[in-house]
């Protein structure tokens, strides 16, 4: 049974690891760590099967975990992947975004060959990566838009610098037009699916991206096109919020739910 450490205990970490201790995921919890140690110790006392509270990120890894699940941000990406490598431990990446700054990626990558330790990254709220990835060789244009109510956009760096008032909003507008890479660094908490959809596609900066608000909606939806010497794909998927975090959607929990259940089991794989 392999040992999970938790890195992030908001409310994907409290759903993955509600999955492990109920037994969906057949793995043992034994370590979690958040920046706020209020959260890791309020979802502690959640659990039948008490974790270890450690007090800081580099504790975790260096415990005998197998695998790390990070679900805190993109700068924890950045600030604690690569001491997670270098312990030797294997590592499953939700803030997917972090990966398109290249000078992140090309340093996990070293590291995965050099100590020989798998990333993982879960579909998260999109369908259809195993397609992209089978047809990238071959595929001329990719876009995805993203329709979500303004409130879940809220907070986003983009309002840093753009006078949108985004409460004033009364009908769909798309409030953000350009590419992968540019959408990740502007909304780093709503489109880690840009990021994912690029990584297997066609890369940041050729991966076209619509954010459009619609204060009618109470869906979280993804269109995604994808056209070239293999046919086209077309994928739409409307997204329930999850009740916690309206800022990410159930199927992006699910889907690391069920990415962490693969990695822990052994069974029939399906998909490429």
């Amino acid at each position: 049974m392999k040992k999970i450490g938790l890195l992030g205990c908001g409310a994907i970490g409290t759903e993955i690891a509600m999955a492990i201790d109920s037994g969906k995921i057949n793995a043992q919890l034994t370590h979690i760590y958040d920046f706020d140690k209020n959260k890791s110790e309020a979802l502690a006392s959640k659990l039948v099967k008490k974790p270890a509270i450690v007090e800081n990120s580099h504790m975790l890894s260096s415990n005998p975990v197998d695998i790390v699940v990070e679900a805190a941000s993109q700068d924890a990406v950045k600030n604690h992947a690569l001491s997670i490598l270098q312990n030797k431990r294997d590592l499953m990446i939700m803030s997917v975004g972090a990966l398109l700054d290249e000078s992140v990626l090309d340093v996990l990558l070293e590291a995965c060959l050099e100590f020989k330790k798998n990333i993982y990254l879960p579909s998260g709220a999109i369908a259809g990566l195993d397609a992209i990835k089978s047809v990238k060789n071959e595929i001329d244009s990719i876009s995805i838009t993203t329709t979500k109510n303004p409130k879940s956009l809220k907070g986003a760096k983009f309002f840093e610098t753009n006078k949108i008032d985004i409460d004033g909003i009364k009908n769909p507008v798309t409030i953000f037009d350009g590419n992968a890479k540019e959408a990740v660094g502007l909304f780093p908490a709503n489109i880690n699916v840009a990021a994912l959809l690029s990584l297997a596609g066609l890369g940041s900066e050729k991966t076209k991206v619509r954010i459009v608000a619609d204060p009618n909606t109470d869906k979280n939806t993804h269109h995604i096109e994808a056209k070239g010497k293999f046919g086209k794909i077309t994928i739409t998927v409307e997204n329930v919020p999850d009740q916690n975090n309206p800022k990410t959607s159930r199927l992006a929990i699910l889907s690391a739910i069920e990415c962490l259940r693969g990695i822990c089991s052994d069974d029939i794989r399906i998909g490429t």
